[in-house]
């Protein structure tokens, strides 16, 4: 069971990447406890369909927060300044920012294209600078930014270096972003999990042989659950994560280990 973490009711919180996976676990975890959320994603009517499916899933739990559907692209900076300024005037402030929207790429490090490299880099680390810009600019002390990283950040996995560089990107800039922003009482955290039970991971379960061969690597010998990245997701925007900035959560059954 999960701890409810009634701290979080009445905050205001952005996902990008919500229209699926675990954007949208995210938002449903949050308006769950009582969070009002603006969950934004590329595909408008994907995000507009979770919406409805997270509104309709919380429509009897007392004290359930709305979820409210947007579009933005990442890349682009004026938007993510534009998503932010909707939360606040759809719910008049902004406490919680996750940066979750990402691509996956795979190439062969000698066919990695420019085109490809740098739309990675576009979404996966400029789209994280940007979405944390636009949340500190309306965050009081107490506001809370979640990046996606990845245990990719300090494990090499073949044909993604594309993938990989980008989230050990994010992982830096995770850091840089605690620092400067600490002066403002705003606190900057990542998650990096490991093989994780999302259409992500859908190349690995399909193949019996690669499956084996990466729970190899995973001292716990199994994928993780959506639910067992939540969990912690919970705890660094909560107040018992209040002296934690800067830190980058391995959740990744101890894969960055082998």
């Amino acid at each position: 069971m999960q701890v409810d973490h009634p701290d979080l009711r009445g905050k205001v919180a952005v996902v990008t990447g919500a229209g699926r996976g675990m954007g949208a676990r995210f938002a449903a975890a949050l308006a769950r406890r009582g969070v009002q959320v603006v969950g934004a994603d590329i595909d408008t009517e994907l995000m507009d369909r979770a919406a409805a499916d997270l509104r309709a899933e919380h429509r009897d739990v007392t004290g359930a927060g709305d979820v409210v559907g947007a579009r933005v692209d990442v890349r682009d900076k004026e938007a993510q300044e534009a998503l932010a300024a909707t939360a606040v005037e759809r719910f008049g402030r902004l406490d919680i920012w996750i940066n979750n929207a990402g691509v996956f790429p795979e190439a062969p490090v000698e066919e990695i294209s420019a085109a490809q490299m740098q739309a990675t880099l576009s979404i996966n680390v400029e789209g994280v600078l940007y979405g944390a810009q636009a949340a500190a600019a309306h965050m009081e002390a107490g506001g809370a930014i979640v990046n996606m990283a990845s245990v990719a950040a300090v494990r090499v996995r073949r044909g993604r270096a594309a993938y990989c560089s980008s989230k050990a990107a994010v992982s830096h800039l995770t850091e840089c972003l605690a620092v400067e922003l600490g002066d403002r009482g705003i606190r900057v955290n990542a998650i990096a999990p490991g093989f994780v039970d999302t259409e992500m991971t859908r190349w690995v379960q399909d193949d019996p042989a690669a499956l084996a061969k990466a729970l190899d690597n995973v001292p716990l010998h199994r994928l993780g659950s959506p639910e067992e990245i939540v969990g912690p997701m919970l705890f660094l925007l909560s107040d018992s994560a209040r002296y934690v900035t800067g830190h980058v959560l391995a959740v990744d059954g101890g894969s960055r280990h082998v």
